[in-house]
């Protein structure tokens, strides 16, 4: 274990993770708190576009989750980011729960809008809708993807996610959309500050957009089957993740452990 690189930081994905819609995870509060208690710094990313990060907050302080607001790095934050530095006036295909996140956005005309950004928003997903933002699209307009997973985990089972409908509108106006949230790179690297990504473990059920991303920038993924993890996911991508467990309590333990032995290690040196 003494030549182990040792872990500095974890990345906690949230919906699937940690909670599904407004049911903590079985051992999830439980195992942040142990996870507090250790001197490994903790940022929670999530792609949820459904919603604010100041409702996404609230939503996990009910459910007895300990974390700050400005702990959590949303796709959402991303993505006005990135309008703020392209100074552009986007068709915004989000649900209103997340306008918050876009203040100074919200209020373009038709006439004005110059890119489309898109995210989980099941009540624009319509013809009307789409079939302006293809109309956009054709003029030049940017698409913009807040993130194009393809499902997502809700209480009553796995649904749609915006990916099918950022492919649809990249099929017909014969375009390729920027995806801002995981698992873009600028998103991670973001999210980890000046952090050498090979002193990070990313901890989601997302094998893709979670792991493969994150260990595609040098972190370890633990993938957890919980949320949108389906059987066989872990052969999907190479290299394998680094761990698979069957929940976040279990992801704890084994990043503790580790973290432990590495301690323990250097304290013979």
């Amino acid at each position: 274990m003494a030549g182990k690189i040792p872990v500095k930081a974890v990345l906690i994905d949230l919906s699937g993770t940690l909670h599904i819609e407004d049911n903590a995870l079985p051992g999830a509060v439980e195992a942040l708190k142990k996870l507090r208690h250790s001197d490994i710094a903790i940022k929670f990313v999530t792609n949820t576009t459904k919603e604010s990060r100041r409702f996404l907050y609230e939503r996990l302080i009910r459910l007895g989750f300990e974390l700050k607001e400005e702990e959590i790095w949303s796709s959402l934050c991303a993505a006005q980011e990135l309008l703020k530095t392209r100074n552009l006036k986007p068709m915004l295909m989000l649900e209103k729960e997340a306008l918050e996140d876009f203040q100074g956005f919200t209020d373009f005309k038709d006439k004005e809008q110059n890119a489309v950004v898109i995210g989980l928003a099941p009540n624009m997903f319509n013809y009307p809708e789409l079939n302006k933002a293809f109309r956009l699209l054709l003029k030049g307009a940017p698409l913009i993807a807040i993130h194009a997973g393809r499902y997502y985990k809700r209480a009553d089972g796995l649904a749609l996610g915006p990916g099918p409908f950022v492919k649809g509108l990249e099929y017909a106006a014969d375009c390729r959309c920027e995806i801002v949230g995981k698992p873009s790179p600028t998103f991670f690297r973001t999210a980890l500050g000046d952090l050498d990504p090979s002193l990070a473990v990313m901890i989601g059920d997302d094998v893709r957009d979670d792991i493969d991303g994150a260990q595609s920038l040098g972190m370890r993924g633990f993938l957890v089957q919980t949320g949108k993890y389906r059987p066989g996911d872990e052969s999907r991508i190479m290299p394998a993740p680094a761990a698979v467990c069957t929940g976040f309590a279990e992801a704890v333990d084994l990043l503790l452990g580790e973290s432990q032995l590495k301690q323990e290690a250097a304290g013979d040196h």
